[in-house]
C-alpha cells in the first residue's frame, strides 16, 4: 500500500502516525526581556566542528547541535624582567687621558643552608631527645645503682675511719698544744704535742704530759721511783748521790725557796720532772714529785708550728 501524499511544508512523518493535520496555533508572544549585557565574543571555531562541540543525530531529517564553551588555557606567568645590558662608556675626549673605572668586586655567593637533621641525631640543648632502648634504659638503671652503692660504701668507710680516729684519740692518743716556752729550745709555744696514753715503760729523758693541781704540764723525766733527788745550793742535780751531767741542757737548775725539802727519795710510782728551760719553769723543784695517777701519756710525736 502506497504512502498517502502530504502537502509540502510539513513535517514529514510516518503514516502510522497518529497525528492530527490540523493547522498548530500560533504561539502568543512572548513578553520582551530586558536588554542583557553585551557578552564578550567568542573567536569562531575554526572548521565546522571545532573542539567542543558534539553533534547528536535523531530519525529523520533533524539535526540537534549542542555546544560547550571552550576552556582557554591559564595565564602564562609573568617572567622577570631582565637586567639592562651595560652601556658601554663613550670614548675619552682627545687630550685629557682616561681615567680606569675601578673593577667591581664579585659578590660573595650566600651561605647554602644546611641540611636539617633529623630527631634522632639533634642532641642539643631544646631538642627533643631520642626514645631510649630497652637495653639503654637497662644501662642507665645498672649505672645509678652501681653509683648509689659506692656513695653507700664511700660513706660506711668515712663513718668507721671517724669512730675509728675518735676512739684512737679518745682512748690510745691525745694532742695538745705547747702553750708556754717550759720546754724551749728543744718544744717552742704553739707546738702540737701527740702523746700515748696507754705508756707504761718510762725512762729518764722521756717527755710526759701530766696534770697538777688541775692544770696540764709538759716535763722531762730526771728520777724514777726509788731514786733519791736532790737540788743543791750551787745549781747542780744530784740523783743517789752523784752529779747529773746533762749535755742537752743549756741552763743551771737553781733551787726554789718554797720547794720541796731535799734530799727526796721517790715511791714506787712517782716522777721527778724537770723542764728544759730550767730558770723558772714551774717543775717538780715548786710542786714536788709527780704521781703515776697525775701522767697522762708520753710524748711521742711534736708538730712544729712552722711546718702547719
Amino acid at each position: 500500500m502506497a504512502e498517502p501524499q502530504r502537502p509540502q511544508g510539513t513535517i514529514r512523518r510516518p503514516a502510522h502516525a497518529n497525528i492530527s493535520d490540523r493547522p498548530v496555533p500560533p504561539k502568543p508572544a512572548a513578553a520582551p526581556q530586558p536588554a542583557a549585557a553585551p557578552q564578550p565574543t567568542q573567536p569562531a571555531p575554526p572548521d565546522g566542528a571545532a573542539a567542543g562541540q558534539r553533534i547528536r543525530r535523531t530519525s529523520g531529517d533533524t539535526r540537534i547541535t549542542r555546544s560547550f564553551p571552550k576552556v582557554s588555557a591559564p595565564p602564562a606567568a609573568p617572567q622577570p624582567a631582565k637586567p639592562p645590558a651595560p652601556q658601554p662608556e663613550p670614548p675619552a675626549p682627545a687630550g685629557k687621558p682616561a681615567t680606569a673605572q675601578p673593577t667591581p668586586r664579585p659578590r660573595p655567593a650566600p651561605p647554602a643552608a644546611k641540611p636539617a637533621e633529623t630527631p634522632a641525631k639533634r642532641r642539643g640543648k631544646g631538642a627533643p631527645a631520642a626514645p631510649l632502648t630497652p637495653a639503654e634504659v637497662i644501662a642507665q638503671r645498672r649505672r645509678r645503682c652501681a653509683d648509689a652503692e659506692d656513695i653507700a660504701a664511700f660513706l660506711v668507710k668515712l663513718a668507721a675511719i671517724i669512730v675509728m680516729l675518735a676512739g684512737l684519740l679518745g682512748f690510745a692518743f691525745g694532742v695538745t698544744p705547747m702553750h708556754n716556752d717550759d720546754m724551749a729550745p728543744r718544744i717552742s709555744a704553739g707546738d702540737l704535742l701527740l702523746y700515748y696514753r696507754l705508756a707504761d715503760d718510762w725512762a729518764n729523758g722521756d717527755v710526759m704530759v701530766f696534770e697538777k693541781d688541775g692544770q696540764q704540764y709538759v716535763g722531762r723525766i730526771v728520777a724514777r721511783g726509788g731514786d733519791t733527788v736532790e737540788v743543791t745550793d750551787q745549781a747542780t742535780l744530784v740523783v743517789n748521790g752523784s752529779t747529773v751531767l746533762e749535755n742537752n741542757i743549756f741552763y743551771t737548775t737553781p733551787k726554789y725557796e718554797n720547794g720541796p725539802a731535799y734530799p727526796l727519795t721517790l715511791a714506787a710510782d712517782e716522777f721527778f720532772v724537770l723542764c728544759d728551760y730550767r730558770e723558772g719553769a714551774r717543775d717538780s723543784r715548786y710542786f714536788g714529785a709527780v704521781k703515776q695517777s697525775e701522767v697522762k701519756g708520753k710524748v711521742i710525736t711534736v708538730a712544729r708550728r712552722s711546718n702547719l
